[in-house]
């Protein structure tokens, strides 16, 4: 399998102006070829390939203009050419948004194949650079002097930390014992996750509880200079605090899924449409104030509590432990139907938390019901009774979860997903 390990990098000042000469150059190759091509496609109706990107950027380090590009390595230059390669494939194959413009202000970053670093004594080097790259190394159980990386990307954030990430090819761990548990899971707003099991784990609500700090760091960054150093320290500040709230989402994640994955062998979730829950916000003549200020409130609870990323936890880690992941397609009617009788309701309105069942008079909790009936439609899947619960990702592969990554680096070519 493909894993990587992620750590604080220290690079010294001569490094660090090498670098940042580099995501420059990254950063200008990126829209260039950009802008070329959007170019070439509406004015000309002309579709470019990766072979004629490559041939400009050799052209550009010839001119007098832009020879400056050959003071970098190239290897970051024609990474950056592939990743838009495949960023426009994946675009045309409706699965992702239209490429954008990069801007000096976001994160930088720059990817560096086995040509263009060496690993010795558990020291990394880079190209154009004589001296190691200090690190902080935290894996006690990985040793760093026997890492063989295929591939290393270098990334300064917005708050001004520089990290180091080594992509290798390591051994699939082998299977998690089996825990004779199933469970259902039902996510929601005010709980993050309902489980089967009755159990409720509480929503964190990171950005919440940052929010006041956030939005004075706005407020001061807002009155300064456009341009002063004043503005760029407002700046980290509000960088830093976004950070916090980050971390601290992705650290409350990582928990979560990994003891969900840990203590059961089937684990049964909603497809939900994260996008379309967080639509459009505007008023109109039907939608008074405070139910778009509502509305807004619910989107940013939405996308703080990282439904996505908690799902795609899910999937790798239950791939690698060898469990099983069932998700449910978005329209089964798991919070109407009654999990001990199979009774459907009619209609629920959404501000109903208790229900009782017309036909077996079973009082139901709204979330734990849509959890165990999740768990029912998960088992109903594997056993092949029921195709029909199951959206498009059906049930997770068994394995690794991430394509391994060739030896020679070869223009990505789209694929359609598992």
């Amino acid at each position: 399998m493909r894993t990587a390990y992620k750590c604080r990098a220290y690079p010294d000042p001569e490094q660090a102006a090498q670098l940042g000469r580099t995501f420059g150059c990254v950063r200008l190759v990126w829209n260039k070829t950009l802008a070329d091509r959007h170019t070439a496609y509406h004015q000309h109706g002309e579709k470019t390939s990766y072979k004629e990107t490559d041939a400009a950027l050799t052209e550009w380090k010839r001119g007098e203009d832009l020879a400056f590009l050959s003071e970098v390595s190239s290897v970051p230059l024609q990474q950056t050419l592939r990743h838009q390669h495949t960023a426009f494939s994946n675009f045309f194959a409706g699965r992702a948004k239209y490429p954008r413009f990069k801007n000096r202000d976001g994160r930088q970053s720059a990817h560096y194949t086995r040509s263009a670093f060496r690993m010795k004594d558990g020291h990394l080097f880079l190209a154009k650079q004589k001296t190691p790259l200090r690190l902080a190394w935290s894996w006690s159980d990985v040793d760093l002097m026997t890492l063989n990386p295929t591939m290393v990307v270098l990334s300064r954030e917005t708050d001004g930390r520089w990290y180091v990430t080594f992509a290798v090819e390591a051994d699939d761990p082998p299977p998690l014992p089996e825990a004779s548990s199933e469970v259902g899971i039902d996510l929601g707003v005010k709980d993050f996750a309902i489980l089967s099991t009755g159990e409720k784990i509480p929503n964190p609500r990171h950005l919440d509880r940052k929010a006041r700090n956030l939005a004075r760091y706005q407020r001061r960054m807002a009155r300064k200079v456009k341009g002063s150093n004043n503005r760029g320290k407002a700046k980290r500040k509000v960088a830093v605090a976004h950070r916090k709230v980050r971390q601290a989402r992705a650290d409350f994640l990582h928990k979560t899924s990994t003891r969900i994955v840990r203590e059961h062998d089937v684990i049964a979730i909603e497809d939900l449409n994260v996008s379309g829950m967080t639509r459009s916000t505007s008023g109109t003549a039907d939608t008074p104030g405070r139910n778009v200020a509502q509305k807004r409130g619910l989107n940013r609870s939405v996308l703080d509590a990282g439904f996505g990323e908690f799902r795609r936890q899910l999937e790798y880690k239950a791939a690698r432990a060898g469990r099983a992941l069932v998700v449910i397609d978005r329209w089964f009617p798991s919070s109407k139907t009654c999990s001990k009788c199979g009774y459907l309701l009619a209609k629920l309105s959404l501000g109903t938390r208790f229900w009782t069942c017309p036909s077996c008079r079973t009082r139901h909790d709204r979330d734990i019901n849509a959890a165990k009936n999740t768990l029912a439609a998960g088992r109903a899947v594997l056993r092949g009774e029921a195709a029909e619960y199951a959206c498009g990702a059906g049930v997770s592969r068994q394995g690794s979860s991430l394509p391994l990554s060739a030896a020679k680096q070869e223009t990505a070519v789209a694929r359609q997903p598992a």
